[in-house]
């Protein structure tokens, strides 16, 4: 499968997240919720691993790829911990295009540190996705 076919996947999957967790953590600390939510995550992940035998590669990967993985899943937590109180506490319809705004983020941050290209294409991209999140919220 393509990298368009598994990305349309995890905004489907994605999608299922937010309505799922909405009615999942009524009356659920949230913080709980996304503890609960990540033993799943991780159950399920090294499923995988061992189920295609990717373990094997624990050994090689670099100390660089450990501590921008590592970094990356702080950054995961964090999200998930807002993400679930944000939805907690506010409507699914308007939490989540907020959410999306990450489209955003990642535009900018790819930019900044990973040096691509920002064109016109993306700018106008970038303007009418923060149009869009404004229009639902609003």
């Amino acid at each position: 499968m393509s990298w368009f076919v598994f990305a349309l996947l995890s905004a489907v999957f994605a999608a299922a997240t937010s309505i799922l967790a909405k009615v999942g953590i009524d009356g659920v600390n949230s913080n709980l919720a996304t503890a609960i939510r990540t033993v799943v995550v991780v159950v399920l992940s090294w499923g995988i691993v061992f189920i295609t035998n990717a373990q094997t590669g624990l050994t090689s990967i670099s100390k660089k790829s450990w501590i921008f993985l590592i970094l990356s899943g702080i950054a995961t937590g964090l999200s998930w911990i807002c993400y679930y109180r944000a939805l907690q506490i506010g409507d699914a319809s308007k939490v989540v295009p907020i959410d999306k705004l990450s489209i955003i983020f990642t535009l900018i941050f790819a930019v900044i540190f990973l040096h691509e290209e920002f064109t016109v294409k993306t700018l106008i991209a970038t303007l009418l996705i923060a149009a869009g999140a404004l229009v639902l919220v609003l």
